[in-house]
C-alpha cells in the first residue's frame, strides 16, 4: 500500500507522493512477486498524473494498468477486464459536492477558535483602551459575519458551482461573498457605522473567497498548475482584504 500521507490519490499524485517509484518500493517491500503468480498491478486511474506506468515494470517487474475511477467499480472492471466510459469519467455532481461541505466545515474549528479570540480582542479596543461590553457586542457581529462567510464560501459556492460565473474558484467565492455580505449588512442591519460596514464587507468577501479556493483540490475543473496559478493570484488579494478589514474594524470603534 502506497503511503499517501493521509491525502487522496489524486492529490497525492499531484504532490508526487504517489509515483511509480513509490509503487515499486511497496511491491518490493511486500515481496509481492513471491505472493502472486501474475505480474500485473491495477492502479487507481486518478493516480495517472503522478505515475508513469511504463516505469513500474522497469523498477519492480510488474506491469502497471490503470483501473476505474471509483473503488466500487472494481468488481465490474475485474469481471470484464476493461473500463468503459463511465469508469473513466470524473464527475462533480450536486450529491458529490454536498458530501464535501460537512468535511470542509468540520476542518475549520481550529481556525475558527483562533479567529474568535482575535475578533474578541480587536472588537474590544475603544477610546478608553478596552471595553468588555464592546468586545461582546461588536465581537458578536463580526462572529456572525464570519459564519456568513463560511456559509458563502464552504456551502453556497460548491452548491452553486456550475452556475456561478468565472472559472477560478476564488472569483466564484468572491462573487458569492459579495452577495452574502450585502445581504448581511442590509437585510440584517447590524448596529455598525460606515467604516465598520466596509470592514464587514471585506471580511465576508475575503473569507468566502479563501474557503471557496479550497475546493480546487476536490474537482475535475482544475489542474495542478491551474491551482498554483490561482493561489498566486487569489491569496494576495484575500490577505490584503482581510488585513484592511481588521484595520477598518478597529478604526471604526475609535471614531
Amino acid at each position: 500500500m502506497v503511503d499517501t500521507r493521509g491525502i487522496n490519490v489524486w492529490c497525492a499524485a499531484g504532490k508526487k507522493t504517489f509515483t511509480a517509484e513509490e509503487v515499486a518500493y511497496q511491491v518490493r517491500s511486500a515481496q509481492l512477486d513471491q505472493l502472486v503468480s501474475h505480474r500485473e498491478l491495477i492502479l487507481p486511474q486518478l493516480s495517472a498524473s503522478g505515475v508513469a506506468a511504463r516505469d513500474i515494470k522497469k523498477l519492480c517487474g510488474f506491469q502497471g494498468r490503470f483501473g476505474p475511477i471509483l473503488a466500487s467499480m472494481l468488481p465490474q472492471f475485474l469481471k470484464t477486464g476493461k473500463s468503459d466510459e463511465t469508469m473513466r469519467t470524473v464527475t462533480f455532481s450536486l450529491k458529490e459536492r454536498l458530501v464535501l461541505i460537512p468535511l470542509e466545515i468540520c476542518m475549520l474549528w481550529k481556525q475558527l477558535l483562533i479567529a474568535f479570540i482575535l475578533i474578541f480582542i480587536l472588537s474590544g479596543i475603544s477610546p478608553d483602551f478596552f471595553s468588555f461590553t464592546a468586545a461582546f457586542d461588536r465581537g458578536t457581529i463580526l462572529m456572525l459575519a464570519t459564519l456568513a462567510a463560511i456559509t458563502s464560501g464552504a456551502a453556497l459556492t460548491p452548491l452553486l458551482l456550475p452556475w456561478i460565473p468565472f472559472r477560478q474558484f476564488y472569483l466564484k467565492g468572491t462573487l458569492t461573498g459579495v452577495l452574502v455580505a450585502l445581504l448581511f449588512l442590509f437585510a440584517g442591519e447590524p448596529a455598525v457605522n460606515g467604516i465598520e460596514k466596509l470592514a464587514v464587507f471585506l471580511w465576508i468577501t475575503g473569507c468566502s473567497a479563501f474557503l471557496a479556493m479550497n475546493f480546487t483540490g476536490s474537482t475535475p475543473f482544475t489542474s495542478l498548475s491551474g491551482v498554483e496559478k490561482e493561489m498566486r493570484r487569489g491569496l494576495p488579494l484575500q490577505i490584503g482584504g482581510t488585513i484592511l478589514a481588521l484595520i477598518f474594524w478597529v478604526v471604526g470603534s475609535l471614531i
